[in-house]
């Protein structure tokens, strides 16, 4: 599987880098139950940013204007569409994750966390929405809680004794 990551990090120097994302999403994106479109080639974007620019989007895009820790935006609608045999070679778009790296070093001592962890956690979590996983109610908030966590023990980014 190939992937090619567009990363947008207005942090410098970043907590992780380019090459530890792109080892972390293909790694997610192997794990069976994820729910990946079949295919040879995805791409995504990764945008980290602050808390100005992701409560901008939130009030554009979700009417809430106030800052919020992650947003995905999905190129994929839930019932994937069958990829023509002539566009084969092309990548699938999954779509755009952006984080708010401020509201992440808020959130990261409040769960116990190191910034990098919590970004982590947070990148998972928008790839699962990209997939299509949602949690409209507790039930399904718990079982992407769940695969989030299973992702990232997957990955090495936690260990599954801290779980």
């Amino acid at each position: 599987m190939q992937l090619e990551l567009i990363l947008q990090d207005l942090y410098q120097p970043s907590v992780i880098t380019e090459d530890t994302w792109v080892d972390w999403f293909q790694d997610w994106l192997q794990t069976p139950g994820v729910g990946l479109p079949p295919g040879e080639a995805y791409e995504l974007s990764l945008r980290l940013t602050n808390d100005a620019e992701i409560q901008a989007l939130n009030a554009q895009f979700r009417q809430l204007d106030r800052p919020t820790d992650v947003l995905s935006f999905a190129a994929l609608e839930v019932d994937f569409p069958q990829v023509a045999d002539n566009f084969t070679d092309a990548a699938i778009y999954l779509g755009d994750i952006i984080i708010s790296v401020d509201t992440a070093a808020r959130q990261a001592p409040e769960h116990g966390y190191s910034l990098r962890k919590e970004l982590a956690w947070l990148a998972s979590h928008g790839l699962l929405h990209l997939l299509g996983w949602d949690h409209p109610d507790e039930a399904s908030l718990l079982l992407m809680l769940d695969r989030q966590a299973s992702l990232l023990i997957h990955s090495g980014v936690i260990d599954p004794i801290s779980v």
